[in-house]
């Protein structure tokens, strides 16, 4: 039996990039808000330790089926071309990621105007315009303005990260191409900002300097907003969302680790739990009143699950004499020649270029970040010579179109677990061709930067960085689950404002974006 809590205004599930941003925009009004949150407070960086890269295929590993924390929940993802990252803490997994922050293009929001495929979102680029440079002041956005490929947009409050010899490299044979490239927007500090030093390129892998520099949420939005009256509890379990009579929100059940289970009355309830996590709570919140699960009047919680499915190429430079790992990982720049439908071209819709940088002794011996394991065998040393520190990476973000058989189901765990969400996605023919587009065009980038060999990974199976699609936003409740304002369509005073909630996915990464929205739809309830 549920314990009974004092209402409350609102409360939100999920501390994460989008979660922590509602959280914060609500604080500044004076309602008494609750934020649950599965994991708990996070420190403990991989770096300057000796067991750093270790620790990288373990405890801080990207899948939580290998890391297996008490925070974390299984994935059944044997059904799926791509394993997904996440992480339950405070901060969520903006803990876990290189900061890379580019905006959607305006042309993002009309696809189906543009080129026919899926649908258009019912809110466009400036619509969230104000929300993007609020939250760039907020994190802390390292770049420079005047990108040709994007809107006008106001001066970034830091420099961008420094190219580098390699990233010199590659925007010289970007220009002797006729290539489109800009320095990478970044979250990573630059200089010096609100108490993060700022990086500089004299550091190389997974420093934790170069942690300390990326924005996370639980110090950008979390602390402050609970200098502003917000109630954080930690390691607070969410089994369901519950509605009353009438079928209205009124509050969640949840459990702590000792599983006493308490039932949290709101008068609003907002989920900001990822492209997995959120449907799989609203399937979990089947009732008599919602036997297919909460908000799934259209039949879609769960359906049009998109990752961003990515290729990787690695070029190799000849020179023995320069470290080509130095500075940041990623967020160097960006190539965005290739990232509108061509009808020129056999696939739909586009890509990005993200350069990353030479990865640290085991993890390029061992492949992690790059295409091949270095062989075993008498040639061992002198084939890690010729690649340790002397490699610069293309990553081929593809933007994803949504399709209905890719989707999260749940299934029964055991007694003392939620239902386990299960993953079935297949990479599209269109995606594949959109990636073998780009991994020739970006052989052909790294062979102008003067690299001597290359090797590829078709599709990143670890590269489930992005989880979005599952919670659809559209107008029309027969065909998405929640409207313009991130409200679900059946359920009156229950939003949602992670990634779940993407029409299409672009093909840059989605965090800006889903802070965005979350900031966005913490204003429209503010103002009722």
């Amino acid at each position: 039996m549920a314990k009974n809590l004092p209402f409350v205004d609102i409360v939100i599930v999920g501390s994460g990039a989008s979660g922590a941003a509602c959280a914060w925009k609500l604080s500044t009004s004076g309602a008494s808000i609750v934020l649950l949150e599965q994991g708990d407070w996070f420190n403990n960086y991989p770096g300057d330790t000796q067991d750093w890269e270790i620790r990288l295929k373990n405890d801080f590993h990207f899948n939580p089926n290998v890391r297996n924390l008490k925070s974390d929940y299984e994935i059944l993802d044997e059904n799926s071309d791509i394993s997904p990252l996440m992480f339950n803490a405070v901060g969520g997994s903006t803990h876990h990621w290189t900061a890379h922050t580019p905006r959607l293009h305006p042309s993002d929001f009309r696809v189906k105007t543009l080129d026919g495929v899926a649908d258009d979102w019912p809110i466009s680029y400036w619509d969230l315009e104000k929300y993007y440079d609020l939250n760039d002041e907020m994190m802390g956005c390292s770049g420079i303005k005047g990108d040709p490929a994007n809107p006008p947009r106001s001066a970034r409050p830091m420099p961008p990260l420094p190219l580098g010899i390699d990233g010199e490299r590659i925007a010289k044979a970007a220009d002797r191409l006729g290539w489109h490239w800009w320095p990478s927007d970044s979250y990573q500090a630059s200089i010096d900002y609100k108490g993060r030093e700022g990086l500089n390129n004299n550091g190389s892998y997974h420093n934790k300097k170069l942690w300390e520099a990326i924005a996370s949420t639980d110090h950008v939005y979390i602390k402050p907003a609970i200098k502003n009256g917000l109630e954080l509890r930690t390691n607070s379990i969410v089994e369901s969302v519950q509605v009353d009579s009438k079928g209205n929100v009124n509050g969640v059940v949840y459990r702590d680790t000792k599983n006493n289970t308490y039932f949290q009355k709101a008068g609003k309830v907002i989920l900001a739990c990822n492209g997995i996590g959120t449907p799989r709570l609203l399937l979990n919140s089947s009732s008599k009143q919602n036997p297919n699960g909460l908000s799934n009047s259209s039949g879609l919680v769960g359906k049009n699950l998109m990752f961003h499915p990515y290729a990787i190429v690695n070029g190799y430079y000849p020179e023995e004499d320069i470290d080509y790992s130095l500075g940041s990982l990623g967020n160097i720049l960006i190539v965005q020649e290739f990232y509108e439908t061509d009808p020129k071209r056999d696939f739909l819709r586009g890509y990005s270029f993200q350069m990353n940088r030479s990865t640290s002794p085991a993890m390029t011996a061992l492949g992690s970040g790059s295409p091949t394991i270095v062989p075993w065998g008498n040639s061992h040393h002198n084939e890690f010579k010729k690649r340790f520190r002397r490699f610069s990476t293309m990553a081929i973000i593809s933007e994803d179109l949504p399709e209905l058989h890719n989707r999260v189901e749940i299934v029964s765990g055991n007694s003392n677990t939620l239902p386990i969400p299960k993953i079935y996605y297949k990479t599209s023919d269109n995606t594949k061709k959109l990636l073998n587009h780009g991994i020739g065009k970006a052989k052909e980038l790294l062979k102008e930067a003067g690299c001597v060999e290359t090797t590829t990974i078709p599709v990143l199976r670890s590269g489930g960085w992005h989880l979005m699609g599952t919670t659809k936003m559209g107008d029309d409740p027969k065909n998405s689950v929640v409207n313009a304002n991130c409200e679900s369509h059946d359920v009156k005073n229950l939003y949602i404002v992670d990634g779940s909630v993407f029409t299409t996915s672009a093909a840059v990464n989605p965090t800006p974006t889903i802070q965005a929205i979350a900031l966005m739809t913490a204003d429209k309830i503010l103002k009722g």
